[in-house]
């Protein structure tokens, strides 16, 4: 029932972004919505007290916070930017948990050099004032995405394996998301960009919460 509520709120709120931009209301509560049914879904999973567990939800928070800020385009973006920052250090030290950072360096430079690339496409239009605070959430995210897959690897043939692997798939679609949030900004509009954006990140978020194991009955 949760992930059915996640669900319709998601699709309430990309719908009502597409037909009502200009209108925060509905969007943002909508928004906020998702993001929290997220949480929801992480909170019972995981043990009391585990450092994974309380990292991770310590990134969904400052993901929450970010959705708000970023309701506010403009004024938001830093505030925001700095949010999800923030959410990927989170996200990074759960994942470092059971892994050593950088476990699979193959992983990182693969990461590094997509990072790069995305980098070095939208470099001219990042406003200078920009260009610091961006720089450092790629590296974050980027770090984050590649150590869920260093996770994943670490985990096969293992009992944890299909856990790791949402995680890992989940760090990937962040990528994504991010990736064409920044082109929508910094370089060419996206025909309807709400369309592309919001699933691939709930989506993201949904499989990093899922990447907790179910508490036993």
């Amino acid at each position: 029932m949760l992930f059915i509520a996640f669900m319709l709120a998601a699709a309430a709120a990309i719908a009502s972004h597409l037909a009502w931009p200009g209108d925060m209301l509905p969007y943002g509560a909508l928004k906020v919505l998702a993001t929290g049914l997220v949480i929801a879904h992480a909170w019972p999973r995981g043990l009391p007290g585990q450092p994974r567990r309380r990292a991770l939800l310590a990134g969904l928070g400052l993901s929450l916070l970010g959705d708000v800020a970023l309701l506010w385009p403009q004024q938001g973006f830093l505030p925001g930017l700095l949010a999800f920052l923030l959410a990927h250090l989170a996200y990074l030290v759960a994942f470092t948990r059971d892994v050593r950072l950088a476990a699979w360096p193959p992983a990182f430079a693969a990461y590094a050099l997509l990072a790069g690339a995305v980098l070095a496409l939208l470099w001219p239009g990042v406003p200078p004032a920009l260009r610091a605070p961006v720089v450092a959430y790629v590296v974050c995210l980027a770090a984050m995405a590649a150590q869920t897959a260093c996770a994943w690897r670490a985990a096969q043939r293992t009992a944890g394996e299909a856990l790791a692997r949402r995680a890992a798939i989940g760090g990937a679609l962040f990528l994504l998301s991010d990736a064409l949030l920044a082109f929508d900004r910094f370089h060419s509009p996206l025909p309807a960009a709400a369309l592309w954006i919001l699933p691939s990140y709930w989506a993201a978020q949904w499989l990093i919460a899922s990447s907790l194991p179910r508490r036993p009955a």
